[in-house]
């Protein structure tokens, strides 16, 4: 196990070069995702569980995400990213082969409460091995290399459905095989880890008052993520789309977010990233809007739709990601990705209900409708951080507590613990000053008061 500090350089490819190992993990665990969480729903149906009941054995995936998210982090300091990951990846891939050993729905929900644990484990592991690695100019692109991946993955997941019959075992045994596989590079391989010898805890409540945007940012975007893998299938089906364009729509969507990560993180890396989440959010608005109003267009135009669409709300998360861990300092990285994976799953629950809702009331269009509304709150969000929580972040910090300049009673609340770390860090700081200041001044032949020998020694 090789511990090191963050990266130092500013060459992404360099980077991503030195944890290509754990890169290759996640591009593999995501396939398997991507293929099982469409699998299972296409494999209920067959064995007639029925709506309610396929909903709630899916469901029970965000139940075991949240848990997981919690319960990572002090496994995490006990005994290293690494066993982590291989343990988490391991309960993975025996969860898949109980599904086609016991097809039972309560069975299958318990089976995905299970996976649901280990890839919140998962997420928590990897961002916080990337985040904890990467220098703040580097954060946002090799994030977005890191998303990059994951939503390639979870695409080449939906088209590896064709090689093999559904209703066979074939496509679980692959599952378990893909899972299985993202161990192999990771195990046998010097990959560097961040170090987590300063155990810290971090609530969402503290993330949010030391990020707000990062925290509220992951909150939204979750959300919006819950929305677009939940119900986009669902808006596209009923807007009169066929199998094939439903699938050409959900893939343009991934694709879109895919293609974008890179240039928007490198954009982020190298201007305010807060102003970079504010305006691609409002672009993200302004397409859903366009959305609203297609409700006789082309499948085509639908589908390019769901590219732009995708590329603005699917890079928001890493985005927001690299925001929150702007101002953290490095002991403080694993503790606030387990935050920040809780909320991406607490919103990630909320999104598919909200959209349902609406979608039952509006029609379709109610999709587009809720994607512009969550997309707007980001928006709003953003601009108030801007202006009360603006950003500094730099590499010669640990983290920065923005003070705010209004009076409501929260921000009071934010204002008086930044003071007083403030205060104790120039506190801390002048004190280093002051010894290294006295020191040099003391002659050969002086004492620490200034005088000499000769002067002090008694008569």
């Amino acid at each position: 196990m090789t511990i090191t500090a963050p990266y130092s350089g500013n060459n992404t490819f360099s980077a991503a070069w030195s944890l290509w190992a754990l890169l290759l993990g996640v591009g593999l665990l995501m396939l398997g995702n991507g293929l099982m969480g469409s699998l299972l729903g296409m494999r209920a149906a067959e064995e007639a569980f029925g709506n309610t009941v396929t909903g709630f054995i899916m469901s029970s995936y965000f139940v075991g995400f949240l848990t997981g998210s919690t319960l990572t982090p002090r496994k995490l300091r006990e005994v290293g990213h690494i066993r982590v990951f291989a343990a988490l990846a391991s309960i993975t891939s025996i969860a898949i082969l109980v599904h086609v050993m016991i097809i039972d729905p309560w069975v299958w929900a318990g089976m995905r409460l299970i996976t649901g644990f280990a890839y919140a484990g998962l997420y928590v592991v990897t961002e916080s091995w990337l985040n904890g690695y990467a220098s703040n100019q580097l954060r946002g692109r090799l994030l977005a290399f890191y998303m990059v991946i994951s939503y390639l993955g979870m695409g080449g997941g939906q088209l590896m459905l064709n090689l093999a019959d559904p209703s066979g075992v074939i496509l679980f045994l692959l599952v378990s095989i893909l899972v299985s596989l993202a161990l192999v590079p990771i195990l046998l391989s010097h990959t560097p880890q961040p170090d987590t010898s300063e155990p810290e805890t971090m609530s969402l409540l503290r993330l949010c008052r030391l990020s707000p945007l990062g925290t509220i940012g992951c909150l939204i975007t979750g959300i919006a993520n819950g929305t677009v893998f939940g119900m986009g299938a669902v808006y596209a089906t009923r807007s009169g789309m066929a199998v094939d364009q439903v699938a050409a729509f959900m893939g343009a969507f991934i694709l879109g977010g895919a293609l974008l990560q890179w240039p928007l993180g490198k954009l982020s890396d190298n201007t305010d990233r807060q102003k970079v989440i504010v305006v691609v959010a409002a672009v993200a608005t302004l397409l859903a809007l366009v959305g609203v109003t297609l409700d006789i267009a082309s499948p085509l135009v639908r589908i390019a739709l769901g590219a732009a669409l995708g590329g603005t709300s699917l890079t928001l998360y890493s985005l927001c990601l690299a925001s929150a861990n702007d101002d953290l300092t490095p002991g403080q990285v694993v503790a606030a990705s387990s935050s920040l994976v809780l909320a991406l799953g607490i919103g990630a629950t909320l999104g598919p209900i909200s959209t349902g809702l609406l979608m039952e009331w509006l029609g379709p269009s109610g999709f587009m409708w809720d994607m512009a509304a969550i997309h707007v709150m980001i928006v709003i969000v953003g601009i108030y951080c801007l202006v009360y929580f603006p950003s500094h972040a730099t590499d010669t910090h640990g983290h920065y507590v923005a003070m705010p300049a209004g009076s409501a009673a929260l921000g009071t609340t934010w204002a008086e613990e930044a003071a007083n770390e403030a205060e104790q860090m120039e506190l801390d700081l002048a004190g280093e000053t002051l010894q290294e200041s006295d020191a040099p001044h003391w002659g050969p032949n002086e004492s620490e008061d200034g005088s000499s020998p000769a002067q002090s020694a008694p008569a």
